[in-house]
């Protein structure tokens, strides 16, 4: 009876500091906008502003010393592509780099006088290409205009000296050994389809440590003696008080983790190539790591402000460290060895190999079991965090009490 007892009592408490919690969450503005407002609007603002995916029509300048039938030709063609369009006509460089500078151009084409001349003798002509680096896309999208400018009309030059019968003939010789350009995982090209299904798992770790960071400030203002965990008959076992917790957050963010997980990429188009079973069985171990993750942090934390300076100034970090925006083969073995201690390293590799690049379970299964380990091992520091933060509570309160009594027998002897 004693047991039954003991498990009734324990399902109580749990319910208890779940409601409380979620009763918490509503009342506090600052978790509201951290578990429900940024998990919302974020995305869709993020997303909604990288679109378009790829640019189009960058503008460039043209300096053209050479004045010939063939750098007009260059020019045309340049202004016939999609991502290049012609703005301006400088007269010298140093006026095409004003206009950069006033950025009215992002780059610059520098036909020089010999063009046309060392073409005709038969040397290698060159056109210079400056461009504005602030902005990678527009870099690639003038660069590589250029570069396939350049090629048609070499193919079509060589084609004219090569003297052929045949269409045939003048193709092979134009382009004896031809490839096909088949772009996989991100058929567009686009910035969006690339980076975005990353930052949407970051996302979830965030702002659910950050909303468990300014819950645990809260709870620290709030408390008698400024202490994580309330003196409460409900809060006396760490097993409870974790648990009810945890599953607070988790409710919460079991659909905030379907909204950016699968809803947002759906929204805007993004590839979509896993089943939402296998998205799920990732997503739960991932949500769980995070849960505990937050709750081992929000023990550091002292003031409410505190957890968004940590968290916030780590999140770009955090995404390089993933291996999406940046080759993972190419981060240190120190910033490796980091990364592994948060759940987003894992759990973004696994997200974008299953969703983006159409993996199986089977080839996410060393993120799968890594994401169950970082869940069992945050969850062990929360529950051996939250005892530390009860004994210290304790503690406290019996140096209070003991403080009182003193003070007590203190006026009673004056009194006497």
């Amino acid at each position: 009876m004693s047991i039954f007892h003991n498990m009734n009592e324990g399902l109580h408490d749990i319910c208890y500091i779940w409601w409380r919690e979620m009763k918490l969450m509503v009342k506090d503005e600052g978790v509201i906008i951290f578990f429900f407002i940024v998990p919302i609007i974020y995305p869709l603002l993020y997303s909604w502003i990288y679109n378009n995916e790829t640019v189009h029509e960058v503008p460039v300048a043209i300096v053209d010393d050479s004045h010939t039938s063939l750098s007009r030709q260059f020019i045309r063609m340049c202004d016939a592509s999609a991502d290049v369009r012609v703005a301006y006509y400088a007269q010298d460089l140093d006026e095409a780099k004003s206009l950069v500078s006033r950025q009215l151009v992002k780059g610059i084409y520098l036909i020089p006088s010999d063009f046309d001349e060392k073409v005709n003798r038969m040397e290698q002509a060159t056109v210079s290409v400056y461009c504005d680096m602030a902005l990678m896309l527009a870099y690639k999208a003038i660069f590589q205009t250029a570069q396939l400018v350049s090629m048609q009309m070499g193919n079509e030059i060589k084609t004219k000296l090569g003297r052929h019968y045949t269409k045939q003939e003048e193709l092979i010789a134009s382009k004896p050994l031809d490839y096909a350009d088949v772009p996989i995982f991100n058929p567009a090209g686009g910035y969006g389809s690339f980076v975005l299904p990353g930052v949407l798992v970051l996302i979830l770790q965030q702002t659910l440590v950050l909303g468990i960071g300014l819950a645990a400030g809260t709870a620290r203002e709030e408390n008698r003696y400024g202490q994580l965990v309330p003196m409460s008959r409900h809060y006396h076992g760490v097993s409870r008080i974790v648990a009810g917790k945890a599953m607070a957050y988790f409710m919460v963010y079991a659909v905030m983790g379907a909204w950016l997980l699968a809803g947002v990429p759906r929204l805007f188009h993004f590839p979509q190539l896993a089943s939402w079973s296998s998205l799920v069985i990732i997503a739960l171990p991932y949500i769980l790591a995070c849960i505990f993750f937050g709750m081992t942090v929000s023990c550091l934390v002292r003031y409410r402000e505190n957890v968004m300076l940590l968290m916030v100034f780590i999140s770009v970090p955090l995404l390089f460290m993933t291996g999406v925006s940046w080759p993972q083969s190419n981060i240190p073995g120190v910033w490796q060895g980091i990364s592994w201690l948060f759940p987003s390293t894992f759990g973004v590799r696994a997200y974008v190999r299953l969703n983006s690049m159409g993996a199986s379970l089977h080839d996410v299964a060393l993120e799968y079991g890594i994401l169950w380990i970082h869940a069992g091992a945050y969850f062990l520091m929360a529950y051996l965090v939250y005892s530390y933060q009860i004994r210290q509570a304790q503690k406290e309160i019996k140096i209070q009490h003991a403080a009182m009594k003193e003070r007590v027998e203190q006026r009673k002897k004056n009194t006497k």
